[in-house]
């Protein structure tokens, strides 16, 4: 009766998933960028370290400013007295000559236009986080010079527990496994089996290895773990 039992799960098995593929896989962050500044300073202070968990937005490191910081200033109040000086023009304009107003409006925004230069070349020496995560690597210390013509990667940073596994397997299977398909699998080194849902399939081969890549989302496994698991296909 037991052994009855058994062949009736196995065919039923069968019947749901017609074929296995044989994949092999290395777990990436579903998020990862190389942070650099785009101008030329000396380092003035880095607020994070490896391991730190940021906020999108959050100011990771600065440039020595202090010069571009008293330009933004003094352009802004620039910019203030030019829309007063504009403001009081606007409400006379019916008295006064066109040309004169119009003298008023075009410093009015050359004003703005340099307080917003200004600030462009200020916000080019804080570094921020492009989203919420973790800094996994620092190439940068505080009196460093950088220069912004040879973009120098001083951060990287991840996604904190959004993870994928990054599979390849046969090409011969290209159109047998698709999106959806269960994969189970197992990490090297850990009895543990896991499994998940093909969520992408590459358009193009691996041209070196000549192997279909795909992708399975994950969740808090440590980036650079491999293993090896079989995708569960309709055989259609």
């Amino acid at each position: 009766m037991k052994k009855l039992f058994m062949t009736m799960i196995m065919m039923a098995t069968a019947a749901i998933y017609a074929g296995e593929v044989y994949a092999t896989f290395q777990v990436e962050a579903e998020k990862s960028a190389e942070l650099a500044f785009i101008s030329t300073g000396v380092v003035e202070k880095v607020y994070i370290d490896v391991g730190s968990v940021v906020k999108k937005g959050e100011v990771l490191a600065t440039l020595e400013n202090s010069d571009l910081k008293a330009m933004l200033e003094s352009a802004e109040v620039a910019e203030k007295y030019a829309q007063k000086d504009f403001e009081r023009q606007q409400k006379v304009k019916q008295v006064i000559d066109q040309a004169q107003f119009d003298q008023y409006a075009f410093k009015y925004e050359n004003a703005k236009a340099q307080a917003a230069y200004q600030k462009a070349l200020f916000e080019k020496t804080i570094l921020k986080a492009p989203f919420d995560g973790v800094i996994f690597e620092k190439i940068v210390e505080e009196g460093d010079a950088v220069s912004g013509g040879l973009i120098r990667t001083i951060l990287k940073i991840q996604s904190l527990h959004e993870r994928k596994l990054v599979l390849t397997f046969d090409q011969k299977y290209h159109t047998d496994v698709k999106v959806g398909d269960l994969f189970r699998y197992q990490i090297d080194g850990d009895e543990k089996r896991y499994e998940g849902k093909i969520t992408k399939i590459y358009p193009a081969l691996d041209t070196d290895r000549r192997k279909v890549v795909a992708e399975v989302e994950a969740k808090d496994l440590m980036v650079g773990l491999f293993g090896e698991g079989t995708i569960l296909t309709d055989g259609q």
